[in-house]
């Protein structure tokens, strides 16, 4: 027995599909997500140069604190160095958080990207990054795996 779809069905359909586009390209567009990534993207680019003092500076408060210049030199140089220059990032997630593990309650993004490197074909970043006092989003947190 073969079903055929009424025109009202169709239209309902179709009114559905295209809403549901407009959702995702609404999404997508979110400014807050864009200046999220923007922030994490003009810091990694730093790393990618291996500038410690420069991405120590530009990185947040909380990352400042944690360590010093010298010792954020000697660890970026000492993960990034031996993978050689960056050959591709490609964003995979953005996501907004109020909490996260051991830090008060805030206003925290984690931006992750599928990373390739002239030494290693296939790594992830993670870019947590926190809205301070002034407005401005800055990393706090790098992981690489």
């Amino acid at each position: 027995m073969r079903t055929l779809l009424t025109r009202a069905q169709f239209a309902l359909a179709l009114i559905l599909l295209v809403a549901a586009a407009c959702v995702s390209v609404a999404r997508a567009q979110d400014p807050s997500v864009t200046v999220v990534q923007n922030a994490a993207l003009s810091w990694l680019a730093l790393t990618d140069k291996l500038q410690g003092p420069e991405s120590w500076k530009a990185a947040g408060e909380k990352f400042r604190v944690a360590m010093t210049p010298d010792v954020w030199s000697k660890t970026l140089q000492g993960v990034r160095g031996s993978l050689g220059p960056t050959s591709q990032r490609a964003l995979v997630s953005s996501s907004f958080l109020k909490e996260m593990p051991g830090a008060p309650n805030g206003d925290y993004a984690l931006v992750v990207f599928r990373t390739a490197f002239e030494n290693k074909t296939e790594g992830h970043e993670s870019v947590t990054l926190e809205r301070e006092k002034d407005g401005t989003w800055r990393v706090v947190g790098y992981f690489l795996r």
